[in-house]
């Protein structure tokens, strides 16, 4: 399989524009990757749902076809479900699915 996980945990922004991001975007323009996934648990959340420049890079994320998720456990402790489900990132629970990609023995990085 050629499908990468990213786990962003982090609200440091530039981490997110000079690392996660970038690397995530050009994985996808670049075909180093078949499938690109972003996964927000903990803190991205919060920062998702309160800045509009993270929001934006989401959007171009999920314009390149890199799929994003997020967990709905964080989303609803932030209050932020409704604006993080609207830019069109799938909210779940998301213990299963991780479990699920580390058994199947999918490329994870976590940031």
């Amino acid at each position: 399989m050629n499908k990468l996980n990213i786990l962003w945990t982090t609200d440091n922004k530039d981490t997110i524009f000079n690392m996660l991001s970038m690397y995530a975007i050009n994985s996808k323009r670049h075909n180093w990757w078949q499938d690109v996934n972003v996964i927000l648990w903990g803190a991205s959340v919060k920062l998702a749902g309160a800045d509009t420049q993270i929001q934006t890079e989401i959007l171009e994320m999920l314009n390149l076809g890199i799929t994003v998720e997020a967990c709905k456990d964080c989303c609803d402790n932030f209050g932020v479900a409704d604006i993080i489900e609207k830019l069109g990132v799938t909210v779940q629970y998301m213990g299963k699915p991780m479990t699920d990609y580390i058994k199947n023995g999918e490329a994870l990085i976590t940031i």
